[in-house]
């Protein structure tokens, strides 16, 4: 069996490719989009989620015609409350804080384009429950910098993974990328893995 048409990944993730080569698929290319991630007025998490993968993929299928296009984003929300990438300590901290001691969800949307035109999308909500952070454990993570590039402040496959006392969902979603979920709207629009 042989692909039927190239696969592009709209993200600079490098999680996600990472993420994609678990499961043995390899992007022909890695084609981020540059769009606007700024929240609408009463716009909720999960619309977010769900406009941004669209709107990335969306954004990257005009610059690769006859290919499938892969577009993801993922946020941490506490109830309405969305919960992007800090810009510095303070902010990872407060996040931090936050989230201590409570659940919240990983929302990722993501979305493929096919090479005729056709758009499957889903938003993947997983619900994750810290533990109740020490001043110790909060200090330890903001200075190894995991906090860094990430929404909600953490990366759950890094450091921030001790802190999880339960996860209802997919894990690669809070990561960055359901992989269930992505292998199934690929194929469920034609696209083909070689064998």
């Amino acid at each position: 069996m042989t692909r039927s048409a190239s696969l592009v990944l709209a993200s600079a993730s490098p999680r996600r490719l990472e993420l994609l080569r678990q499961i043995g698929i390899e992007p022909d290319a890695v084609d981020p989009a540059d769009i606007d991630e700024t929240p609408g007025k009463d716009e909720t998490p999960r619309q977010l989620a769900l406009r941004l993968a669209l709107g990335k993929a969306g954004a990257v299928a005009p610059r690769h015609p006859g290919a499938y296009v892969l577009g993801s984003d993922t946020l941490v929300a506490v109830g309405r409350r969305i919960l992007n990438k800090p810009e510095d300590e303070a902010e990872a901290r407060r996040m931090l804080a936050l989230l201590s001691g409570r659940a919240h969800k990983a929302l990722t949307g993501v979305a493929v384009v096919a090479p005729d035109g056709r758009v499957s999308s889903r938003v993947v909500e997983t619900r994750v429950r810290f533990k109740r952070l020490s001043v110790d454990e909060v200090n330890g993570f903001i200075a190894a910098g995991d906090w860094r590039d990430a929404a909600g402040g953490y990366k759950i496959h890094q450091r921030a993974g001790g802190f999880v006392t339960d996860l209802s969902g997919s894990f690669s979603a809070v990561v960055g990328l359901p992989l269930y979920e992505t292998r199934m709207l690929l194929e469920g629009l034609g696209w083909r893995q070689e064998a």
